[in-house]
């Protein structure tokens, strides 16, 4: 559903109007800034030093206005109670109307992350988006949102999309953290966008779907950190997840091979975060192994929910593998069973993910559950699914018991690319320091998504076949007036 920004511009022209500080000269807006805002205009000069502790400074989700009950849908679909709910861990799925498209996505949540921030548009020097969800196969989301920082003059801004299924997100975010630990930084901030539209035809696969974005500001002095030198990749090519036909938005899928590309790359990402974990403990002269104690959270990828609760199981599995029989003795009782097997050979051992599952089940409910708030309501949202988990943990919990813990972090991409990556968080949650302004700007997540409405399944459907009718139909999309488009683009809620 391509569209033309044109449209947008009267709505553009009420922003203007309501941001007086984006107007301003240049040389204004940081003394305009610092009336509003705890996050410098700039972050701080440029030196010859790698700045300090790089990370998100700030961030925002967007999602649809309406959803559909899992349980309306078991119904709907004549499958057993509890299919969607139980098995996939899924309790609501959010949805677009077919006037929405993924630049509405971005450009909305881009347009909010700046006026929370109340940063100026100049601030921003590279702008990084993720996404899988095309609608052209050559002009990027990222000139797209271009339109936003037009009145400010800010051209010079580097980052462009970044694709491969759901790994383009943390793509960006890596891409942005590497630009400012570069020789390319100007000294200005980078922001990351996030967003897909997952959808999927008639089928089993349907009911994990969903909509919505994220955004990032990305600077030094952050109180989400990410941890330098500590990232664990795995890359190679299979055909689990792919979209090789430009003219739906549906994906081809193989559902037991991805999930077992999912965990395979779950295990060699682990393995090798947690090398060079423990190269850093001997550089620091600590000698001992890592495991999940040492993150006091860890949040995935989640294209459902009850997926992540086996990932949490399986990095259990890892460290039960890799300790010493002793350790086995002591920390994993009743799970001697298992020893000597090869992590290969087990993908499809239910005995294994059974014993683990159970094992590891108060560890997810302290270290996972609090991150899966927004996918459970939501849906997958593929690129921005992983930082919708961020999100949702920063808004289950306070700052106090977020303050000096580490996040593990599991971002996965089908074809695949897959990475495991660290944030450290500050010590500082004092009121007004900037990790309290970050848990406390998520504190609304579940009244937001309380607010959304509810369709049935049956509207829901009919708006699944109007997304298939209209796809890449621009102008004749139904009550899909440019004017309606531009003001969907800036009002839907979420």
């Amino acid at each position: 559903m391509q569209r033309l920004l044109s449209s947008a511009k009267q709505v553009l022209q009420v922003k203007r109007l309501m941001q007086e500080a984006s107007r301003m000269p240049g040389r204004l807006l940081p003394a305009a800034h610092q009336r509003f805002s705890t996050i410098p205009a700039a972050p701080l000069a440029k030196t010859d030093t790698w700045p300090k502790d790089v990370g998100i400074l700030a961030l925002e989700i967007y999602f649809p206005a309406q959803y559909v009950d899992q349980t309306d849908l078991e119904k709907y679909n004549n499958v057993g109670t509890g299919k969607y709910t139980v098995g996939l861990g899924q309790t609501r799925m959010g949805f677009c109307s077919v006037q929405e498209d993924i630049n509405s996505l971005c450009l909305t949540v881009v347009q909010r992350l700046m006026e929370r921030t109340k940063l100026p548009w100049d601030a921003v020097g590279r702008l990084e988006v993720g996404t899988e969800t095309i609608i052209d196969k050559s002009k990027a989301v990222k000139t797209v949102l271009m339109e936003l920082f037009q009145d400010s003059g800010n051209t010079d801004i580097e980052g462009i999309d970044t694709t491969n299924a759901c790994y383009g997100g943390t793509a960006s975010l890596f891409n942005a953290a590497n630009w400012l630990e570069s020789s390319s930084w100007d000294g200005r901030y980078a922001m990351v966008v996030c967003g897909d539209i997952a959808v999927y035809p008639k089928g089993n696969a349907r009911p994990t779907g969903g909509a919505g974005a994220v955004a990032m500001l990305v600077g030094p002095n952050a109180p989400l950190v990410l941890e330098r030198g500590l990232r664990g990749t795995h890359m190679e090519n299979v055909y689990d997840f792919y979209k090789p036909d430009g003219a739906s938005e549906y994906p081809m899928v193989d559902g037991k091979l991805s999930i077992q590309c999912y965990l395979r790359a779950l295990d060699r990402c682990y393995a090798v975060y947690r090398q060079k974990t423990q190269n850093q403990y001997k550089q620091a002269g600590i000698d001992r192994p890592f495991t999940l104690d040492d993150l006091q959270f860890m949040i995935f990828h989640t294209p459902f929910c009850k997926l992540v609760q086996k990932s949490l199981a399986r990095l259990m599995f890892n460290d039960f593998l890799s300790a010493s029989s002793d350790t086995q003795n002591s920390l994993y009782k009743g799970l001697e069973a298992f020893r000597g097997l090869k992590l290969e050979d087990t993908y499809n051992n239910k005995d294994v993910e059974k014993a683990f599952e159970k094992a590891s089940l108060d560890m997810f409910n302290k270290k996972t559950k609090p991150s899966l708030y927004f996918s459970t309501h939501n849906g997958n949202t593929y690129t921005s699914s992983l930082y919708g988990c961020l999100a949702s943990l920063l808004s289950q919990r306070s700052a106090q018991d977020l303050a000096g813990s580490r996040i593990g972090a599991f971002s996965y991409g089908s074809g695949l690319a897959a990475s495991f990556f660290s944030f450290r968080v500050s010590q500082d949650a004092s009121p007004g320091s900037p990790l309290e302004k970050l848990v406390s700007s998520t504190s609304d997540l579940p009244k937001r998504l309380d607010s959304r409405k509810r369709m049935s399944a049956q509207e829901f459907t009919e708006v699944m076949n109007q997304r298939e009718q209209f796809f890449h139909k621009g102008k004749e999309r139904p009550g899909g007036g440019k004017e309606e488009a531009a003001f969907l683009r800036f009002h839907a809620s979420g």
